[in-house]
């Protein structure tokens, strides 16, 4: 491993009495359009999970409804509305920052404008946040490279756990829910259309478990509006609770809800998601090898164990206590993206323009893959090779003046994916 050292101005040399983490403080970024947030990733992770202030309420100074607006939180807000999974840091367009998770007390409510909590007590590090909210919950949140975890601390009596797909930042609507078990659903959001691009749209494909069983659950829908037929239909333009249907439901305002009618004082209930771009079945075999135990604490380690090693390979001597924040944010940030695409098992989507039947011949067109990936590249599904990890989100107009150079440096492992990636992915394309 590389490790370089850094002097800071004309100071004295000094090592660093502190881990690099302690260094980092994830709220810089998070105001005057900084478009950052604070939640929870890994370096350059699939999966990461946001905390969500920018909907639902005239607290807030910013709203994703009422403006342009690319980012899942903004430090000048005070309503929380749940935690986002999969989000762009640092973009100035929408896209991504959806599939909400929130919990909520007392009788159920599925509406974000009245479910929604003001909060306090914001905590976060390297691969960790949480935050007291009034309404008596406290929200922690890590990750892994393509999973997450939850842990909600309830004050007792009755509680929930929403999962919202019909909000988010992307400028795209639609989503499907199925119910697996008691404990657990899964599905897919579509995103897309990021900086105008009508076309460019993805699916995000989930898995998600609870730790404890619920007393009631089931799906919602916000209903459209209607005239003649509102004669007979009392949910018209409302959200309707489905009680009774535990097959698969699909809309562009759809949620499912866990509702526990007498939880104990204290008491703790783990939410694990596991996510994919290629399939459903992918997004549970990344949850089940990188979280084989609903196990917070041990993933809350292993990402700041990660964060560690990463940020370690810069020691700086010398320098203030705020110009070492500066640098190790700086340098924390520059791990956010590029993000890994592809699966524990190594698929990805491919990239998609045109006639997919097109984009099939350009994959296979050497002659030299076997049968099983001409049919996954009849389906846009590719196969890591050799180099073993697919890298996306460049902002090349951006970072090629001076992130790859450092990466080159510091992580030249990465940055080998990071090029074998967009050779592969100008041979899928065109």
């Amino acid at each position: 491993m590389r490790r370089f050292h850094l002097t800071a101005g004309l100071l004295l040399l000094s090592v660093c009495a502190r881990a690099q983490t302690e260094w980092v403080n994830p709220f810089i970024g998070t105001s005057n359009f900084g478009a950052c947030n604070p939640g929870a990733v890994l370096p350059n992770g699939m999966m990461s999970v946001s905390p969500f202030n920018v909907m639902g309420s005239g607290l807030n100074t910013w709203d994703k409804d009422s403006r342009w607006w690319s980012t899942p939180y903004v430090e000048e807000n005070s309503y929380f509305t749940g935690f986002s999974h999969v989000n762009l840091s640092g973009v100035g367009c929408p896209d991504a920052g959806s599939l909400l998770t929130m919990p909520t007390t007392g009788p159920l409510e599925v509406d974000y404008h009245a479910y929604g909590s003001e909060y306090r007590d914001e905590v976060a590090h390297p691969g960790y946040y949480s935050v007291e909210l009034l309404s008596g919950v406290r929200a922690e949140a890590t990750a892994t490279l393509r999973s997450s975890i939850e842990r909600y601390t309830f004050p007792g009596g009755e509680g929930s756990l929403l999962v919202n797909l019909g909000e988010g930042l992307t400028n795209e609507s639609g989503a499907t829910l199925c119910r697996v078990s008691d404990t657990e659903i899964e599905g897919s959001k579509l995103l897309g259309t990021f900086c105008y691009n009508r076309q460019a749209v993805f699916p995000l494909y989930f898995v998600l478990r609870v730790s404890k069983a619920p007393d009631q659950a089931g799906y919602w829908k916000k209903q459209r509006p209607m005239t003649a037929e509102a004669a007979w239909d009392a949910d018209a333009g409302k959200y309707k609770l489905y009680t009774a249907y535990s097959r698969e439901l699909s809309g562009d305002d759809i949620g499912y809800w866990f509702h526990y009618t007498s939880l104990a004082p204290g008491e703790q209930l783990m939410v694990q998601v596991g996510v994919s771009f290629v399939s459903t079945q992918n997004a549970r075999e990344n949850l089940e090898k990188e979280q084989p135990e609903a196990d917070f604490e041990a993933v809350c380690r292993e990402a700041d164990a990660s964060w560690t090693e990463h940020l370690g390979r810069i020691r700086v001597e010398g320098g203030t206590p705020e110009e070492k924040t500066i640098f190790y944010t700086a340098l924390y940030h520059s791990l956010i993206h590029p993000s890994i695409l592809s699966d524990c098992n190594g698929q990805y989507p491919l990239m998609e323009y045109g006639n997919p039947a097109a984009l099939s011949r350009k994959t296979i067109a050497s002659g030299t893959v076997g049968q099983k990936q001409r049919q996954l590249a009849a389906r846009g599904i590719g196969t890591v090779g050799s180099h073993g990890t697919r890298y996306s989100v460049f902002s090349l107009w951006d970072t090629y003046r001076n992130l790859h150079q450092l990466l080159t440096l510091l992580w030249p492992e990465k940055q080998n994916q990071m090029v074998q990636s967009m050779i592969e992915q100008y041979r899928e394309w065109g």
